[in-house]
């Protein structure tokens, strides 16, 4: 697979947890129908708490601590703006 990186971000935050997203073009197959590959992940303490992924053969799909689930990819925007939303919510239950 032909694949061409357009966006890769790694930061840390705030409160020290680094927040990555990775973003490829790659040809579209019924694999990556949209013809984009992704995986955005935070990290706290050295542990993935939420994943935004389409790794092979699982489709798109969320994990949020110890939850999996199927994610529904519209647009990349999209993609960040929900990610986002959930580390923002996250962060809202930190002790």
């Amino acid at each position: 697979m032909q694949a061409t990186i357009i966006r890769h971000d790694k930061v840390t935050d705030e409160q020290g947890n680094t927040v990555e997203i990775k973003l490829w073009k790659v040809p579209a197959s019924l694999d990556k129908p949209k013809g984009y590959k992704y995986s955005l992940v935070y990290i706290v303490e050295g542990q993935r708490v939420i994943g935004y992924d389409n790794s092979e053969r699982k489709g798109d799909h969320r994990h949020y601590g110890s939850q999996d689930g199927s994610y529904r990819f519209t647009t990349l925007r999209q993609l960040a703006d929900d990610f986002l939303a959930d580390v923002e919510q996250f962060k809202r239950n930190l002790p």
